[in-house]
């Protein structure tokens, strides 16, 4: 556990910085009713937090999920002293030491001139709601230049956003229906490790699938694109309106940034009777897209017996070793590395949550 005395001589106080051990059920309490007392919650994908505290009284926190910083608050009895600012330079020396120097973070509108001055910069806004900041002055210029090499001239420019856990042929029907009906499509991969297969396998896996397709591009999504600094809630499913704020935060980013960077006026979704939170999704994308003149197109889903095919009816047969069911579902290159040694320790996982 990490614990240093911090003297905060114009206070003359001492404060305590130490990381709270999410393995411990009386750390994780004491947090969590910390963060519910500045109206906040503890996400369950926090992977380390710090707490400031006087006389074994929280007055500050902070954690980082990965490479976005979350959770930070301080006692509404220390507000303006700073302590967010000790809070935030702390996770970020954290990140530099474990080589993660590009952040980004959720806060409230009137937090923007605050997280300014730490050297953070705003990319995306839902007013009322949220501001995405990250600590990079370039990071999503530098993002769009590359994505802006992959141009490509056409009337008709679609785009396809797919996480692929695993790789369908429910994806692949709707990529080649998209790539039939536009001169060119350009396929965002989600890159976030927090999918069963890993983004590499994915990436592959879409890449091998598609390679008949000479009008197709696949993308990295990067951290922007449904990654778990624009919408969280999708890996989260968090409340109702966590999810519309993340996901009109994404959206806009996609329409006012990400689009006009390769062309896009079109965005092909899968019809999405079995999830919520991506219906919702959906249906943001319908009303926020077209003032960007992109047009929203949901496909019906590609059926195999007595179902659509998904990705999660493919796990559940994973679980089950039921390889002739699976090679109804999958394209050849995803059943062959199905089958090979490098996806053991992805079908032991899947078991794992299935027993």
């Amino acid at each position: 556990m990490i614990y240093t005395s911090i003297n905060i001589k114009a206070e003359e106080r001492i404060l305590d910085l130490r990381s709270i051990s999410l393995k411990s059920k009386k750390d994780v309490r004491i947090f969590t009713e910390f963060l519910n007392s500045r109206d906040l919650e503890m996400d369950d994908d926090i992977d380390y937090a710090i707490v400031l505290e006087e006389n074994e009284k929280i007055v500050a926190s902070g954690a980082m999920s990965g490479s976005v910083l979350k959770c930070i608050a301080v006692d509404r009895n220390y507000e303006g002293e700073g302590y967010i600012g000790k809070i935030v330079t702390y996770l970020l020396l954290k990140a530099h030491h474990e080589n993660s120097d590009h952040l980004f973070l959720f806060t409230k509108p009137e937090n923007e001139a605050i997280f300014s001055d730490l050297g953070f910069y705003g990319i995306a806004k839902v007013d009322g709601e949220a501001i995405l900041m990250e600590n990079m002055k370039n990071g999503l210029a530098d993002y769009l230049e590359k994505l802006s090499q992959k141009k490509v001239p056409g009337d008709k420019i679609a785009s396809i956003v797919m996480n692929c856990n695993p790789f369908t042929k429910g994806h692949l029907f709707l990529i080649e229906k998209t790539a039939a009906e536009n001169d060119h499509v350009h396929i965002f991969l989600l890159d976030e490790n927090r999918s069963l297969f890993p983004a590499d396998v994915r990436m592959d896996l879409v890449k091998k699938g598609t390679a008949h397709l000479e009008n197709v591009t696949v993308h990295h999504s990067g951290q922007y694109v449904i990654s778990a600094a624009t919408f969280p809630s999708y890996f989260l499913k968090d409340s109702e309106r966590i999810i519309d704020a993340h996901g009109r935060m994404d959206l806009t980013l996609f329409r006012d940034r990400i689009a006009p960077a390769l062309g896009i006026n079109r965005r092909y979704v899968g019809e999405e009777p079995l999830c919520p939170v991506t219906s919702h999704y959906n249906g943001l994308m319908a009303e926020i897209l077209p003032s960007g003149g992109i047009e929203l197109i949901v496909i019906k889903r590609k059926e195999q017996g007595d179902g659509v095919i998904s990705a999660s009816r493919v796990r559940k047969l994973i679980a089950r070793d039921d390889f002739d069911a699976i090679a109804e579902l999958v394209p050849p290159a995803t059943l062959h590395y199905l089958k090979s040694p490098q996806a053991e320790p992805v079908i032991k996982r899947i078991k794992g949550l299935n027993t």
